[in-house]
């Protein structure tokens, strides 16, 4: 079924488009999330229970979800609907024609977007975490080092990783250092996390805090640092989030003076402890051992995540530089802020 045979059932039957749709979503949501009871289902997916409850009883009695008590899961005839219709489906919404848009506008490799906003309800991430999942999995080939940022849209991803056959020779590393009590070790846990999941292996690396500009060149030349910067220059592929400058400042506790110079330097963005701008030019960076931005430019396969309306700018600002091979996964709701700022921005010049 192609999106000219959707849209000629649309325009002789709207109805059925609509229940269609309806039960895609859900199906979708019980993907993601089951086991999952009825309530919490029909506020994933902003339905009244008795809709919910509706629905579920025609996908129960097409075999498409099994209910049991702890909630319903997808059935293995319910995954194939999933993946049969995804792409007619993508194109009937508008998603397809966003991505494409997108990915012409931003000039990047291309854009994956999954339904919902993470702003309205965070058990979206747990869509991206998949979609990055796949695509990670289906790209990652013969690459050896892969390299993970901290944040919560790159947490999501591992749970979605299965076991590799040949995952012995994928090592996992932390992106960057940690610079703060949270960011550094969940980008290590999260490192330890994928190695898990795939079977691979990982190396953890923490960066003191607050070191002054002295001492950070001195660190730089301990061995464990020399180490993880000759990792960093034989990486294979980056996973990384991307960040809303105001609240990563805030989360490091940044220094007054430094929040208001990022302020007033126009921060929109952040990633890999570098502070971008509107524009995509770096106007700060943290001091740490890590992932540079000239080191992005050779590695083959870079994927990016990050949803919610709210980062949509923050998300345009390191697009604005990002490398042309890298991979956006993303939610509709940060998809369709980025295409209307970028839109009212074509019209205004």
């Amino acid at each position: 079924m192609n999106s000219k045979i959707l849209e000629a059932q649309r325009k002789l039957v709207p109805e059925m488009m609509e229940i269609l749709h309806q039960r895609y979503r859900l199906l979708k949501f019980i993907e993601m999330s089951g086991p999952i009871g009825r309530r919490p289902l029909s506020m994933t997916a902003d339905i009244s229970e008795r809709e919910c409850r509706n629905l579920m009883e025609a996908l129960r009695t097409e075999g498409l979800i099994r209910i049991a008590k702890e909630g319903a899961t997808i059935t293995v005839e319910g995954s194939t609907v999933l993946n049969t219709l995804r792409s007619s489906i993508e194109e009937w919404t508008g998603h397809g024609l966003v991505a494409r848009k997108l990915v012409a506008l931003l000039g990047i490799q291309s854009v994956q977007i999954v339904p919902g906003d993470c702003d309205v309800d965070p058990a979206v991430k747990r869509l991206i975490g998949k979609e990055a999942a796949s695509e990670f999995m289906e790209r990652i080939g013969e690459g050896q080092v892969i390299a993970v940022t901290g944040g919560s849209s790159v947490a999501s991803i591992p749970q979605h990783i299965h076991r590799f056959g040949d995952a012995d020779h994928l090592h996992f590393i932390a992106a960057r250092g940690g610079v703060g009590d949270d960011i550094g070790l969940q980008a290590n846990v999260i490192a330890a996390s994928f190695a898990e999941a795939s079977g691979g292996t990982y190396s953890t690396f923490y960066y003191p805090e607050s070191l002054s500009k002295e001492a950070h060149e001195v660190f730089k030349r301990e061995p464990e640092a020399v180490k993880m910067m000759e990792l960093y220059e034989k990486t294979d592929c980056v996973l990384h989030g991307i960040g809303d400058a105001e609240r990563m400042a805030t989360m490091r506790k940044t220094a007054e003076n430094e929040q208001l110079l990022l302020q007033e330097r126009g921060a929109k963005g952040e990633a890999f402890g570098y502070y971008f701008d509107a524009d995509g030019s770096i106007v700060h960076q943290i001091r740490t051992v890590g992932i540079q931005t000239e080191q992005l430019k050779r590695i083959p396969l870079i994927i990016a995540v990050a949803g919610g309306e709210s980062k949509s700018e923050a998300i345009l600002s390191y697009m604005a530089s990002a490398p042309r091979q890298t991979i956006l996964v993303t939610d509709e709701g940060a998809a369709k802020g980025m295409l209307a700022k970028l839109e009212r921005e074509d019209r205004q010049n």
